[in-house]
């Protein structure tokens, strides 16, 4: 499918990539800078990157950044093929803005389904990968274990159907209901920790998702309920750090638990009292975990495998 150009600070534009010839919009920082790697960031459906603001903010100075949006998010547009937004889709357009950024490796950092596409890139692309961290996100079927029930896997083909037979007067509704201080009421009382999460934090999430064609998100939401990865998390050959939220309604605990325990020599840090937006709950504390893994990652010998290690904070 059709999808937009890339962007940099310090960098110029350009259209290059598969399918229709032209690569998803991201966003490269410190350009030219060799090392230390460079940190790549995947984010979740129906994002734009509200989920990176402080860690962005912590890291830009001291490596390059690469932020990307997928086919129909922030800066890029909606594909051609409105159906090419697999996970395999995605994972060949993160390598392909790799390709116009320069950046030959790198660290892949996903959230929420950002960990499916960062889990599918290293399976289409394992030699491009220094090392991956995933926050709150799980290898697959995320529709299945959406606070520990099966019912929105159920209820997806209803509510596609739903949105198709009136999608314009449904987008309409849903532009118009989302980015209010109604709906963050909503997601404080049943996903994010109010307590944790600033308003001007969360509201841009709110503000995106309502631009976000509905049709093709749910074609994506779709895509992702059906994809896995767990085949190949004994398979990962590079450091791995898991951020788990301790009241992660949308990815329980239990499965970030099980990501830890298949993969060799990962980390898992449980944030305490974190939710789905862990990263924008406690940003100091995931953002100096995050710092020191990739330091370790810079310093850690090629097939070397440190022992597995939990720790809550």
């Amino acid at each position: 499918g059709g999808v937009g150009g890339v962007g940099g600070v310090g960098g110029v534009g350009r259209d290059v990539g598969k399918d229709s010839g032209r690569t998803p919009s991201g966003e490269a920082g410190n350009e030219g800078v060799a090392e230390p790697l460079p940190l790549v960031l995947s984010d979740g459906i129906g994002c734009d990157g509200f989920v990176w603001k402080y860690l962005e903010r912590a890291l830009r100075g001291e490596r390059r950044i690469v932020h990307w949006h997928y086919r129909g998010h922030g800066r890029t547009p909606e594909p051609h093929d409105r159906q090419r937004v697999s996970m395999a889709d995605l994972a060949d357009d993160l390598a392909c803005v790799m390709d116009a950024a320069g950046v030959k490796r790198a660290v892949l950092a996903g959230h929420s389904m950002g960990v499916q596409v960062c889990l599918e890139t290293y399976r289409r692309y394992r030699d491009r990968v220094a090392g991956m961290v995933f926050m709150c996100g799980a290898y697959g079927h995320p529709l299945r274990t959406f606070r520990g029930r099966r019912t929105l896997e159920a209820a997806l083909p209803w509510i596609a159907f739903g949105v198709n037979r009136a999608p314009h007067l449904i987008q309409a509704v849903w532009r118009n209901l989302v980015p209010t201080r109604l709906a963050f009421a909503l997601a404080a009382r049943t996903e994010i920790n109010a307590e944790l999460v600033q308003l001007e934090d969360f509201m841009p999430y709110l503000e995106h998702i309502a631009r976000v064609d509905l049709p093709l998100f749910l074609d994506m939401l779709a895509h992702a309920g059906r994809h896995s990865a767990k085949d190949i998390l004994p398979t990962i050959a590079v450091p791995a750090l898991i951020v788990a939220g301790e009241r992660d309604h949308m990815t329980p605990l239990a499965l970030s638990e099980e990501m830890h325990a298949l993969i060799p020599g990962s980390k898992l840090l449980i944030v305490e009292d974190g939710s789905h937006t862990a990263p924008i709950e406690r940003p100091q504390l995931v953002n100096e975990a995050v710092a020191r893994f990739l330091h370790e990652v810079e310093t850690t010998r090629v097939g070397e495998r440190p022992l597995p290690v939990t720790f809550r904070k």
